[in-house]
């Protein structure tokens, strides 16, 4: 298993790329998910990118930005071939958005044609770059149900579109996370770990909340202390081959979370390792 920080979590702090990658090093991160804000402003220092990142040890897990698919055709490829070529510079093959701005109860059948088109052709360009487009399961989108995110994938049908897992999101919308994992399974490249401490604090998330420097936080805890069972989805995702994840922590004492977190997870990977031997 390979796990990442993701610098969102870092968003509100003080800390350079350098303090933040020593830091993933010494607590035994495998990796950086780069919000796609803090790869851009990276754009003109050109001391930063893949080699640099590798030289910790690391690697680039992901690009996680939001692509404005309500852009037109051609600002749309635009931003995409931009974004296409920070990743290539992290040497990443994963790119991360949202697919709409609205629940896919709510969206009509000709603005989810709309998106579809959008996201084939998206895929169709990062394809040709050797690269693929992770759609995040997330309320408000076309990804928000189980169903729709699985008729998403057949409508677009493209060996370029994959999934972010987001596991709390997915528990949030009703469907069991282990079961939604079994019938994602083969179009998921990376999840991304977090928890809340009950169903009626799920708004903390809202990323009008979540995005302020002034939101409340009440609600967040880490990863093995809240209502999702990170116990039981890990050792069913431990089971298979290669998992891909980032812990997404948005709440106070980042590190200290962080590097708990980490280590529970560490544990328990090497305790289902063991019971296999």
């Amino acid at each position: 298993m390979k796990l990442s920080i993701c610098t969102i979590s870092f968003r509100h702090h003080l800390y350079s790329i350098d303090q933040l990658a020593h830091w993933a090093k010494s607590h035994h991160f495998d990796g950086i998910e780069l919000w796609g804000v803090h790869a851009k402003n990276l754009v003109e220092d050109h001391h930063y990118g893949k080699e640099w990142l590798n030289s910790y040890g690391l690697e680039t897990s992901m690009i996680s930005d939001y692509l404005p698919l309500e852009a037109s055709s051609e600002n749309l490829m635009k931003e995409t071939e931009y974004l296409s070529n920070i990743a290539d510079h992290w040497g990443t093959n994963k790119i991360r958005t949202f697919v709409g701005k609205k629940g896919s109860a709510i969206t009509s059948s000709k603005e989810r044609e709309e998106l579809i088109r959008k996201v084939r052709m998206i895929c169709e360009f990062l394809l040709s770059k050797g690269q693929v487009l992770l759609i995040e399961t997330h309320p408000h989108t076309l990804a928000d149900q189980l169903s729709s995110t699985l008729n998403m994938l057949q409508e677009v049908n493209h060996p370029a579109l994959r999934i972010n897992f987001d596991v709390l999101h997915v528990w949030e919308s009703g469907v069991h996370p282990v079961e939604a994992m079994k019938k994602l399974q083969p179009f998921i490249s990376h999840f991304h770990l977090k928890n809340i401490s009950s169903r009626d604090k799920l708004s903390v998330f809202a990323p009008d909340n979540v995005y302020a420097a002034s939101g409340s936080r009440e609600g967040m805890v880490p990863l093995f202390h809240g209502e999702v069972d990170y116990h039981q989805f890990l050792s069913e995702a431990f089971k298979t081959t290669d998992v891909h994840a980032s812990l997404e922590w948005f709440g106070p004492s980042v590190k200290e979370v962080l590097s708990q977190d980490v280590a529970e997870v560490r544990k328990l990977l090497i305790h289902q390792i063991l019971k296999l031997t």
